[in-house]
C-alpha cells in the first residue's frame, strides 16, 4: 500500500487541510492548533509557517507559468461557455513588513502595500431605461451618509495618520439589509500579491483570459480614482471591451466633505449642496456637477502649497481633480441598464478578508511569506476550486521542511 508521503513526510490529504487551515485561520497558533484538535497533527506554528512559505512558493511559480502561458498566446480559456455579466475590481491593502537577514526579533518595521483583485461572474439583466433613477435612500440619510464620508475619507488617510478606535468601544449595529437591488454576484475568484501594478496587471488579465470574463456580453471594471487602477485598465482591459467605472461610494465621499467645506461643515445649506451634487452624479450629470466644484473652488481661492489637508481650499481642489481625472466613468444610468456594479465594495470586501489573515499588531511579515499566505488566502477564499488546481499540479521534489529538527535520543 502507497501512502503518497511527500518530501514533508505528510500525506497530499494531510498537507492540503493544513494550508487550509493556514490560509483561513487567523494565525499560525490558532492553525496548529485546530490541526491538533481536529485531526490529531502535530506540527508547530513555525513548522506550518515554513510549509506555507515553501507550499506559497510552488503556487507561486505555478501563477508565473501561466502568466508566461498567457503572453506567449498558449492559453486558452478553462470555461466552454461565456459568462453573460463580468466584474474586475481591483483595490490595494496593507501589511506590515520587517526586514530580511536580520538576527532574531522584528527589524525594520515598516508598512507595505498589497493588491487585490475581486473577479465575478454577475446574474443580471440590461434594460432599455435606468432602474434605478432615485439614489438608494441611505447616500440621502444625513447620519448614514456622513458616517460612510468618514469611512472612505479614513481609508484614503497613510496608515500612520489614521486615528485608532477607541478601546471598548461597541460596534455599530448592522442595519438589515432588504432585497437585494443591482447585479447579483454569483462566481467570485480572488488575486492577491505584494507585486507591482505592471506585474499585478499580468495576474488579472491571465485570470480574466482563463474564466473567459472578457467574452461576456456586457463587462465592467470598477474601481476608485487610484492611478495604478486605471493603469492596469488601460493596459489590459480596455481593449477587451471592458467599461470603465468610478466607485460610486469614493465619488460620494468627495463630495459630501468638498460641500462641508464649502458651505460649513455641518450646516444645512452643506446639506443641501451635497444632495444636489449626488443626485448629478447619480444622474451621470457631470457637467453641470464639475461646474458647480470648480465655481466653488473659484470662490474659495486656489491652496498654497503649505496648505493642510483639511483646508477647504484643499478639499475643495481635490474634489474638482477627481471629477475632472475621472468624468468619462461617470455614466451610471448607462451601467445600471447594463446591469453592470457602479462600486467596488466587492473588493474592499475581500481585502478585509485577507487582512483577517495576514494583518495584525502582532504580524510582521518576511517579503517571500507575505506573498505566500496572501497567494494561499486568495485561492482559498475563491468559489471555483483554485486551490485545487493547485493541488492538482504535480509538485517538484526538494528537500523536506525542517529535516533533521528531531534529534537522536543521546
Amino acid at each position: 500500500m502507497k501512502l503518497a508521503l511527500g518530501t514533508e513526510g505528510y500525506s497530499t490529504a494531510v498537507l492540503r487541510k493544513a494550508m487550509r487551515l493556514v490560509a483561513r485561520a487567523p494565525s499560525f497558533k490558532e492553525a496548529s492548533d485546530d490541526l491538533r484538535e481536529l485531526l490529531q497533527v502535530a506540527l508547530s506554528p513555525s513548522h506550518l509557517g515554513k510549509l506555507a512559505a515553501r507550499i506559497g512558493g510552488e503556487w507561486g511559480a505555478v501563477r508565473q507559468a501561466d502568466i508566461q502561458d498567457f503572453k506567449d498566446r498558449k492559453a486558452e480559456p478553462q470555461y466552454a461557455e461565456a459568462p453573460q455579466a463580468a466584474a474586475v475590481m481591483v483595490d490595494g491593502g496593507t501589511l506590515q513588513a520587517r526586514a530580511a537577514g536580520q538576527p532574531r526579533g522584528v527589524h525594520e518595521v515598516g508598512w507595505r502595500e498589497f493588491k487585490a483583485a475581486c473577479l465575478q461572474t454577475l446574474a443580471s439583466k440590461a434594460s432599455a431605461v435606468d432602474p434605478q433613477p432615485e439614489p438608494p435612500a441611505k447616500f440621502l440619510d444625513p447620519p448614514r451618509a456622513a458616517r460612510l464620508a468618514a469611512e472612505i475619507k479614513a481609508r484614503r488617510k497613510p496608515r500612520k495618520r489614521r486615528a485608532a478606535k477607541p478601546a471598548g468601544e461597541p460596534s455599530k449595529p448592522r442595519r438589515r439589509k432588504g432585497k437585494r437591488a443591482g447585479p447579483r454576484p454569483l462566481v467570485r475568484t480572488v488575486l492577491a500579491s505584494m507585486a507591482c501594478s505592471d506585474d499585478f496587471g499580468w495576474q488579472v488579465a491571465t485570470e480574466v483570459q482563463r474564466r473567459g470574463l472578457h467574452r461576456a456580453k456586457r463587462k465592467g471594471y470598477v474601481c476608485d480614482g487610484q492611478k495604478y487602477n486605471w493603469s492596469i485598465y488601460e493596459m489590459h482591459l480596455v481593449m477587451l471591451g471592458f467599461i470603465g467605472i468610478l466607485d460610486f461610494i469614493h465619488l460620494l465621499s468627495y463630495l459630501y466633505w468638498a460641500a462641508q467645506a464649502l458651505q460649513g461643515k455641518g450646516t444645512a445649506a452643506a446639506w443641501a449642496c451635497y444632495e444636489r451634487w449626488l443626485r448629478w452624479a447619480w444622474a451621470g450629470q457631470v457637467g453641470e456637477l464639475l461646474g458647480e466644484l470648480r465655481a466653488g473652488s473659484a470662490r474659495l481661492g486656489k491652496p498654497p502649497d503649505d496648505c493642510a489637508e483639511d483646508d477647504p481650499r484643499q478639499v475643495l481642489a481635490e474634489a474638482v481633480g477627481y471629477v475632472q481625472n475621472n468624468r468619462q466613468r461617470m455614466d451610471y444610468p448607462r451601467y445600471r441598464q447594463l446591469g453592470l456594479p457602479i462600486s467596488s465594495a466587492p473588493v474592499e470586501s475581500t481585502i478585509k478578508q485577507l487582512n483577517r489573515r495576514v494583518k495584525g499588531t502582532e504580524k510582521f511579515w518576511l517579503e517571500g511569506g507575505a506573498e505566500a499566505l496572501l497567494l494561499l488566502r486568495a485561492a482559498h477564499l475563491s468559489g471555483d476550486g483554485t486551490a485545487q488546481r493547485y493541488w492538482e499540479r504535480p509538485r517538484p521534489y526538494a528537500r523536506a521542511v525542517g529535516a533533521k529538527r528531531l534529534r537522536p535520543v543521546a
